[in-house]
């Protein structure tokens, strides 16, 4: 077994951190995350559940080799816990040795993950009972962080942060709604075809490629939305003939998921979050900002003003005016969202079954730190927690 600090952190360690404060500091929570990205938006679903008696942080799982992303967290956590919970042996330094008793996780450590298609896959790979079996794992639902900053009843806000103009011009709603509904039969199939293993012949990567909107225009939406249904259409008839005895298959799993939540007006929410971000929630809010920000310089042009006075103006306008990427990447307009709220929902839950506080006597000499069993030597594994009452600071697991 390693004798290494940052190979033994684990919920045991936050405990006894914890622990160290005293009985009336607030419990730390470490709630780990893929990315940098990641970091703000599990703010806003935790920040929530902050009081008097626990707090939370929200941390990358490695600076050491900065590696990124949802397998690194599951690598270093949930697979570690598999492992654990079945008693497995592994080899450390050329020995077998049973692995220790505990879960990496537990109520003082969680893992904060992107869906992606494993809450619609249901178990179907290992990755998603990863996901889904874990009490300690919180998923997003939604494929991606990046399809909460795309809800479509919150874009009409990114416009106004970023052109400062409150004219309606656009009905989002409207649009994504279409779009979900032109691409649900062809997501169906893509589902399908990852649930049983051949989705090599229909990627993620060729359904975005069809699911581009393309060509699209603020005042004519239409004309887009009837070129990708054409696109979708061509697809799906390719599709039944490749696979011309998987009728019955198609309609379970369209079934299926639209038990877990996923109705055709809200698809979009469900497609990979990179791709609905940068192709095509993007390219239309940049038309739709150009124009707005084009109506505003127009009423500032056509104003009744001294030409100083309308050149001042136009100059504290632009001043003011914001990238659309990073608005969009700051909207928090989602937290309305029912999926957002239901993920918030499973933290409440989590929280209400675990203890509020760890009340155990804490020795200066010999740290203990409280577990589901009683109480354990803080300095297991051949490393200390510091006495003297402060917090071990949480290292970063490679």
């Amino acid at each position: 077994m390693s004798n290494r600090l940052r190979d033994n952190v684990n919920n045991q360690y936050f405990n006894a951190a914890n622990a160290l404060r005293g009985k009336k500091a607030r419990r730390r929570i470490v709630a780990y995350v893929e990315s940098y990205d990641d970091i703000y938006f599990w703010r806003t679903v935790l920040s929530r559940f902050e009081n008097d008696s626990r707090y939370f942080e929200v941390m990358l799982p490695s600076k050491v080799n900065l590696t990124r992303g949802k397998k690194s967290v599951l690598m270093n956590f949930i697979s570690g816990e598999r492992k654990e919970m079945r008693g497995e042996k592994q080899e450390v330094r050329g020995e077998k040795q049973e692995t220790r008793d505990e879960s990496p996780l537990g109520d003082t450590m969680i893992a904060c993950v992107d869906a992606d298609y494993d809450y619609l896959l249901q178990g179907a790979t290992e990755q998603s009972k990863k996901v889904l079996n874990s009490p300690y794992v919180f998923h997003t639902y939604v494929y991606a962080i990046e399809n909460f900053q795309c809800y479509a009843p919150s874009l009409h806000d990114v416009c106004v942060s970023v052109t400062l103009n409150d004219h309606r011009i656009f009905d989002f709603r409207d649009f994504f709604q279409h779009y979900s509904e032109i691409i649900f039969p062809l997501f169906v199939w893509s589902i399908m075809l990852y649930r049983n293993g051949q989705y090599p012949r229909f990627s993620i990567t060729d359904f975005n490629r069809i699911a581009d909107p393309g060509g699209f225009n603020v005042q004519h939406p239409e004309a887009c939305l009837n070129n990708l249904k054409r696109k979708v259409g061509v697809k799906i008839r390719e599709l039944q003939r490749q696979f011309p005895g998987a009728k019955e298959e198609y309609l379970r799993t369209k079934d299926e998921i639209r038990r877990l939540g996923v109705d055709p007006q809200t698809t979009y929410l469900y497609v990979q979050g990179h791709h609905l971000f940068d192709t095509v929630t993007a390219p239309i809010l940049t038309k739709v900002c150009n124009l707005l920000r084009q109506e505003r310089q127009a009423e500032i042009y056509h104003a009744q003003a001294h030409h100083t006075q309308k050149r001042n103006e136009m100059s504290c306008y632009e001043n003011s005016r914001q990238d659309i990427k990073t608005m969009l990447k700051k909207n928090t307009g989602y937290q309305q969202c029912p999926l957002f709220i239901k993920l918030q929902a499973d933290v409440e839950r989590f929280l209400a079954t675990t203890p509020a506080r760890r009340v155990k006597a804490v020795s200066a000499v010999a740290p203990t730190a409280a577990a589901s069993g009683g109480t354990r030597d803080a300095r297991r594994d051949g490393h200390a927690v510091p006495a003297g009452g402060g917090a071990a600071c949480p290292p970063c697991i490679s």
